[in-house]
C-alpha cells in the first residue's frame, strides 16, 4: 500500500475524490458583489422568511446541502454522511440542518477555517473508503455572528478599519469517489498558532502567521512550489492579513504574490462598506464552492491550493483576556 502522509502535516490521496456537485447561497450584500453570477441563490434579505437570524442560517445551511445533493444526480438515500460546522455556539446551524436533512453527522468546528477541514476530511473518509458519496457544508450569518461574537446591532457601533464583514452565505459540496474534476489531491491540516494578538476587530492580523505556516508547509511536504499552482487563495484574511501573509512569506524566501488571492477580497467590490474585507465560514465556502469550482469547470484553473484560516476565539476567552489562537488547513484541488 502507497503512503499516503507526506511529512508530518499532509497527506496525498492515493485516489483523489471528486468534487460532482456544489452549491452556494449568499444574503443580499454578497449578491451585490462582482460574484453574484456564480451563485445559486441570492437572498433578498437577511430572514429567509424565518424568524430569527439563526434558523435563518440553519435553514441556508441545509437547502444547500439540498442543492448539492440534487445537482449531483444522486439519491439521498446514497448520501453516507454529512460533514459540517458553523460559526455559532454548539455548531447549532450545522446540527439542526443536519436533524433536518437524516443523514449521519459528522460536526466539526474550525472557525472559518471550516470549508478546507471539510473537504480534507470527506476526503480522506472517501480515499479510504468509508464512503462512496457524502456532503460537506457550512454556514455562516452576518447578524447572528454580530450577536454573538461583537454587539447587537441595534447598537449601532462603529468598526475600525480593520474590522471585516462577516459574509451571509451557506456553501455544499457532494465528495464522491467517482472519477470526475475537480479532484482533492492533498491536504495539509493547520497547527494552532498564536501570536498574542488580542484584537477581535482584527482577524487578518492574528489568522496570517497561521496561513503562512500551513502553506509553508503544504510546499514542502508535498515537495512543491508556487509556480505549480494557478491560483493559491486563503479564505478571509482580507486586505490586511493578505498583505502580512505575502510580506511574511517574502522573508522565508517565498514569493507567491503573482497567483495569490483571498476571498474576503474577492466576494466585495471596493465600492462596498465592508472596511478590509470579507470573514466568516460562508466566504471561503461560496467563492470556493461557488466561483472557483464553476472556473475549474471551464478550464480557467487547473490546480488551485485553497488555505482557509480560522481565530479559535470564543466571547468567553475574549472576556479573560485571552488571546487568539488561530489555524490554517489547505487543499490542493486539481483538474487531473
Amino acid at each position: 500500500m502507497a503512503l499516503k502522509k507526506l511529512g508530518n502535516q499532509t497527506v496525498k490521496f492515493q485516489n483523489p475524490p471528486s468534487i460532482i456537485a456544489t452549491a452556494s447561497i449568499v444574503g443580499p450584500v454578497e449578491g451585490q458583489g462582482p460574484l453574484k453570477d456564480y451563485f445559486d441563490l441570492i437572498l433578498s434579505d437577511f430572514n429567509f422568511q424565518e424568524k430569527t437570524w439563526e434558523k435563518a442560517e440553519k435553514r441556508m445551511l441545509k437547502e444547500a446541502a439540498e442543492m448539492a445533493i440534487k445537482k449531483s444526480g444522486v439519491p439521498g438515500n446514497q448520501i453516507e454522511y454529512f460533514v459540517a460546522g458553523d460559526l455559532l455556539n454548539q455548531i447549532i446551524s450545522a446540527s439542526f440542518a443536519a436533524r433536518e436533512l437524516g443523514i449521519p453527522f459528522l460536526g466539526i468546528y474550525g472557525a472559518c477555517s471550516t470549508m478546507a477541514e471539510g473537504l480534507g476530511l470527506g476526503a480522506m473518509l472517501v480515499d479510504g473508503g468509508y464512503a462512496d458519496y457524502l456532503v460537506v457544508g457550512t454556514s455562516s450569518h452576518f447578524c447572528s455572528a454580530e450577536r454573538q461574537y461583537r454587539f447587537p446591532l441595534e447598537l449601532g457601533n462603529q468598526r475600525p478599519p480593520t474590522a471585516q464583514r462577516t459574509v451571509t452565505g451557506a456553501g455544499a459540496a457532494v465528495i464522491s469517489s467517482k472519477n470526475q474534476n475537480p479532484r482533492i489531491t492533498y491536504m495539509t491540516t493547520g497547527k494552532v498558532i498564536d501570536m498574542g494578538e488580542v484584537n477581535p476587530n482584527d482577524m487578518g492580523t492574528a489568522m496570517a502567521p497561521a496561513a503562512v505556516d500551513t502553506i509553508v508547509k503544504h510546499l514542502e511536504d508535498s515537495n512543491r512550489s508556487p509556480e505549480d499552482y494557478d491560483l493559491i487563495i486563503t479564505g478571509d484574511l482580507a486586505s490586511v492579513g493578505k498583505d502580512i501573509v505575502e510580506r511574511l512569506l517574502k522573508e522565508k524566501g517565498i514569493d507567491i504574490s503573482d497567483r495569490y488571492t483571498d476571498c474576503g477580497l474577492l466576494i466585495y467590490s471596493p465600492q462596498q462598506d465592508v472596511h478590509a474585507g470579507g470573514s466568516g465560514c460562508a466566504c471561503a465556502a461560496v467563492v470556493t464552492l461557488g466561483y472557483l469550482f464553476k472556473e475549474m469547470q471551464k478550464g480557467r484553473y487547473n490546480r488551485i491550493l485553497v488555505v482557509a484560516t480560522g481565530a479559535l476565539l470564543s466571547t468567553t476567552s475574549v472576556q479573560q483576556g485571552e488571546t487568539i489562537p488561530c489555524i490554517a488547513h489547505a487543499v490542493a484541488l486539481e483538474n487531473l
